[in-house]
């Protein structure tokens, strides 16, 4: 990608203003959104509290008690929007925490989403890390506590993770701040576009599932065509879930209105 390509990518963020704007993030001076997600005592906070400098706000997401936690950093110029999600071990929408970060990621639509995984407890972790990946094209893999991952003796191939996950994935130990630097890099090349994620999608054998998905999913995109979740959205309402229904009835999926998708259901 040529600098100039990279300058133009870079002037034009890839979230979803509007919709931010309803989760209540303001965006005012921020070039760049970025999503912080994971499982509870992963280290989440400490990798919050290092790129933001302990800088944050705090208020509630709107109509719902959760708290939401924003703050910001600047790298090579340009301005990122922080924003904690609630620590969860599942997007399937069944706790208030899980839908905040599912409807975050999936309306939001933001720029990089950041996946802190415990290197002590990866097989555990990689249940959010694959639904993540479900949903959004743009991650970034945070895997923390490799401190403690070696003092167990502990061994984690992040080249290879990397590759079978088809984002970056970045060993770190936030508390004593090693891999940040490499983590902000790396977060500017996704936000910006110099790094392409090809993120993996689990495919079911199942062969009347697959022919049920793909009509479905052609039956969105005709309705939905700039839509980046179509598969997902499409196994969401095979599944009946109705946040994803009223979601679509809303007009929230994409700004757009009542469809004959919905309808049909």
């Amino acid at each position: 990608m040529s600098n100039t390509d990279l300058n133009n990518c870079a002037k034009c963020p890839v979230h979803n203003l509007g919709n931010l704007k309803k989760l209540g993030i303001n965006m005012n001076s921020f070039d760049f959104v970025v999503a912080l997600a994971g499982n509870p005592n992963t280290g989440k906070s400490t990798v919050f509290n290092y790129l933001t400098g302990l800088k944050q706000h705090t208020g509630n997401w709107p109509g719902k008690t959760v708290i939401r936690a924003e703050g910001g950093f600047e790298y090579n110029q340009k301005k990122f929007k922080l924003v904690d999600l609630p620590g969860t071990y599942s997007l399937l929408s069944t706790s208030t925490d899980e839908e905040v970060a599912r409807d975050f990621i999936l309306f939001g639509q933001p720029d990089v989403t950041i996946v802190v995984a415990d290197a002590t407890r990866l097989e555990r972790n990689l249940n959010l890390v694959l639904q993540i990946l479900e949903i959004t094209e743009r991650a970034v893999i945070c895997l923390n506590l490799m401190d403690e991952a070696k003092r167990n003796g502990i061994q984690v191939d992040s080249r290879t993770l990397a590759k079978e996950l088809g984002v970056p994935v970045i060993p770190s130990s936030a508390r004593q701040g090693e891999g940040m630097n490499e983590l902000l890099k790396i977060i500017f090349d996704v936000a910006t576009g110099n790094y392409i994620c090809k993120p993996h999608r689990i495919k079911s054998s199942a062969r009347e599932l697959n022919a049920a998905v793909e009509k479905l999913s052609r039956e969105i995109e005709l309705e939905f065509p700039d839509l980046p979740n179509i598969r997902w959205v499409a196994l969401r309402l095979l599944e009946g879930d109705q946040s994803i229904i009223d979601a679509i009835r809303s007009g929230d999926l994409g700004n757009l209105k009542k469809t004959e998708v919905v309808e049909q259901l």
